[in-house]
């Protein structure tokens, strides 16, 4: 089949967007469809549109259904789709109506869609593999932040969870990702000179990230809100515990009943899991246990065969026009 991935990311970005598109161009083509990737889908035949983020490709949806009425089309919901702008853009709210099935990254975001699209919903949790695990720095307890520097990753809340550590605490806080917002570099910089816990490094290539996450006693997010993040994938396939805001896009990965989660925007209580990480083996223990028994949820070979099973249910749903007659290519 011959399949076009719309992602608004643009080529070379580090948006999580893109790391997502990019890892289902490579499942699809192991799957042996031909696949493109593109910012908006440009009228090339093809036989499936997948679209990422549900208002920002709204323009490819729209176009693809005028197009092909009745073609396969599946809508990736991110965490600004569903926990920011659903609610209030009427472009996003066309593209869950237009689309054959909807994607979510994990299943508690079938809950946030609205009732009457739930049974058009799948969730794929992301996967990930981990790079070789190498020994975490030998001079304190280092904790990673993987987030580039938007508001709705709250980037700076590890900052303040770190100020309020007592004194006989080793942690420190290495946070790698670009600086988005305006004025966040400065900002980052100013904390850095005032705040000796805390250190940003800027942008990193993905493999290097990976390398900082593999060496680190913990994950943070503080994000507001997630669609389903990858770099909680990336935690648990290197086997390293995630500090989480209780937010959605996290518990449906990591469960409800995960012993890692702190309000959203409370660095008091983030500092509290830091220190308690730090200094009690047995929750540190415990949490690596969860993390260690999530693994096969982000195996690769699980993931692909979810697409594999979608593909299989947009075949069954048009299976004369995916083969090519009539309505063909557009």
């Amino acid at each position: 089949m011959r399949i076009f991935v719309v992602t608004p990311a643009r080529p070379g970005s580090r948006n999580g967007n893109r790391v997502t598109a990019l890892r289902w161009v490579g499942i699809l083509r192991r799957l042996g469809h031909a696949v493109r990737l593109g910012e908006a889908w440009d009228g090339a035949p093809c036989d499936v549109l997948v679209a990422l983020h549900a208002r920002k490709s709204h323009a490819s949806v729209a176009r693809w259904r005028e197009a092909r009425p009745r073609g396969p089309l599946v809508v990736a919901l991110t965490g600004t789709d569903l926990y920011d702008e659903l609610d209030r853009s009427p472009e996003a709210q066309d593209s869950l109506e237009r689309a054959t099935r909807l994607v979510t990254l994990q299943p508690l975001g079938i809950q946030a869609l609205p009732p009457h699209v739930r049974g058009k919903a799948r969730a794929i949790v992301q996967s990930a593999s981990a790079p070789p695990r190498r020994p975490p720095p030998a001079d304190g307890v280092q904790i990673c932040v993987l987030a580039h520097l938007r508001s709705v990753k709250d980037p700076f809340l590890a900052a303040r969870a770190v100020r309020r550590l007592p004194e006989r605490s080793r942690v420190h806080v290495l946070h790698c990702g670009s600086p988005l917002d305006a004025g966040s570099e400065d900002r980052a910089r100013a904390e850095m000179a005032a705040n000796p816990r805390w250190s940003w490094v800027g942008p990193r290539p993905r493999a290097e990230a990976l390398r900082t996450l593999a060496a680190s006693r913990a994950l943070v997010v503080s994000s507001r809100h997630e669609g389903g993040a990858n770099v909680v994938s990336e935690a648990i396939a290197c086997g390293v515990p995630v500090l989480s805001t209780w937010i959605a896009g996290s518990v449906g990965i990591l469960g409800a009943d995960y012993p890692g989660f702190y309000p959203v925007g409370d660095d008091a209580a983030l500092a509290a899991l830091m220190l308690r990480l730090e200094e009690d083996p047995a929750f540190e223990a415990d949490l690596r246990a969860r993390i260690a028994a999530l693994r096969p949820l982000v195996a690769r070979e699980r993931e692909e065969q979810a697409w594999r099973a979608l593909i299989e249910e947009l075949r069954a749903t048009a299976p004369a026009r995916i083969a090519g007659d009539g309505e063909g290519a557009a």
